[in-house]
């Protein structure tokens, strides 16, 4: 019995319990009796937890660096940083027909700033028509597409249009400058003869490509009613009024801002309603 404990010593490594695991065992007897059985049984090892097994293997192996901050992977690139910033958002809405197909694109206003740091509208905001007429069955030749752009007193006058009322817009996009007339552009918006909707018919005269095509599409009331109801939703913001309410302001400094711009009257001023 005793030239058998010492063959397997000789043969096995020595062991170091505290080597195997990471973390000390909650039961000193059970470990020293778990270590001490390998020593006199050579056919049947015990396995080591996976907890311990994962420990030894970590005191043999090397530890991996942790990733530096100028991995490709680090939000500090690059591509990081252009995801840090705000995401854009580009929306629209189609309606398809027979003969043609209408989309309608939604441009924000522009800002500038100014001398206290403030912004200005520098341009308002509109929305963009565009009308391709069908190229065949549910095909339609964008390649040849017309565009009119609304401003926000077209808006007012689509929202406010009754069911037996038309209305109609001429833009020319070279008034005022040496082209002037070359280009004309006319969107005609009319009931339809049955009651049922509108037609949107927009007509492009362009002498300078030598272009001359008018576009048609029906529009039903439901469809109409979902254009409405998006203009109207937008038109505050194709003012750049949204701003007022996503800017975070103390109420000092509201009155601050008011009092220094002339249009309020001055501190002495006040507000009309209040006098």
């Amino acid at each position: 019995m005793l030239r058998l404990q010492w063959l397997s010593s000789s043969l096995l490594p020595p062991l170091n319990p505290p080597e195997l695991c990471a973390q000390p065992c909650k039961n000193p007897r059970r470990c020293g009796f778990n270590s001490s059985r390998q020593l006199f049984t050579l056919t049947a090892t015990r396995k080591p937890s996976p907890k311990c097994q994962y420990a030894s293997w970590n005191t043999q192996q090397p530890a991996f660096e942790p990733a530096s901050q100028t991995d490709s992977f680090s939000p500090q690139t690059s591509a990081g940083a252009a995801a840090a910033l705000p995401p854009r958002f580009f929306v629209g809405h189609s309606i398809y027909k027979g003969k043609a197909a209408l989309s309608i694109e939604p441009r924000p206003p522009e800002f500038t700033p100014i001398d206290s740091g403030a912004f200005k509208v520098s341009r308002q905001g509109f929305v963009m028509l565009q009308l391709a007429p069908a190229a065949g069955v549910r095909q339609y030749d964008w390649s040849r597409k017309q565009v009119f752009s609304l401003s926000l007193t077209e808006l007012g006058s689509l929202v406010a249009l009754g069911p037996r009322e038309s209305c109609e817009f001429f833009h020319d996009p070279y008034k005022g400058k040496s082209d002037e007339g070359k280009v004309r552009k006319i969107l005609k918006v009319e009931p339809l003869p049955d009651g049922s909707g509108h037609f949107f018919n927009l007509s492009v005269q362009n002498k300078l490509i030598n272009v001359d095509e008018s576009i048609y599409i029906p529009i039903t009331k439901a469809e109409y009613t979902v254009l409405v109801e998006a203009f109207k939703f937008i038109l505050p913001h194709l003012m750049g009024w949204h701003t007022i309410a996503n800017t975070t302001m103390r109420p000092e400094d509201s009155s601050r801002v008011n009092n220094a711009n002339p249009r309020y009257g001055g501190e002495s001023g006040g507000f009309e309603w209040s006098r």
